[in-house]
C-alpha cells in the first residue's frame, strides 16, 4: 500500500481542519499547530513500516476456516467429540505456519 500525505497529516492530527492541494497543506485548524514536513515524512515511513509488519494477518485472514467450523467445533466438543476441534485448531496452526509473524 502506498500512503499519501493526506493519510499522513491525518494520522498525525486526526481532528485537525485542513484542505492539501498537491502536497500543499493549507491549515485551518486553530487549535492545534501544523505538523513540520519532517514530520509528515516520518509519518510516512512509520505508516509503511506498520503495514508491511502486518502482512501477515492479511495473508492470513482468507485462509482461516469459517468461524462457523468453530461453532460446530465446540459444540462437538461440549457434547464429549473433540476431533472436529482438534481438526479446527490444526487448520488454523497450519496457516500461521504457512504465514508466520515476523520477529519484531
Amino acid at each position: 500500500m502506498n500512503f499519501t500525505y493526506r493519510d499522513a497529516v491525518y494520522s498525525l492530527r486526526p481532528t485537525a481542519e485542513y484542505v492539501i492541494h498537491d502536497e500543499v497543506i493549507e491549515w485551518l485548524d486553530t487549535k492545534q499547530a501544523q505538523p513540520s514536513e519532517a514530520e509528515i515524512q516520518a509519518e510516512l515511513v512509520r505508516l509503511q513500516a506498520d503495514y508491511a509488519a502486518t502482512q501477515y494477518q492479511r495473508n492470513r485472514q482468507p485462509e482461516y476456516p469459517p468461524i462457523t467450523d468453530l461453532a460446530d467445533a465446540l459444540y462437538w466438543a461440549s457434547e464429549g467429540d473433540s476431533t472436529k476441534l482438534d481438526e479446527y485448531y490444526a487448520a488454523c496452526a497450519a496457516v500461521k505456519a504457512k504465514y508466520p509473524k515476523e520477529a519484531s
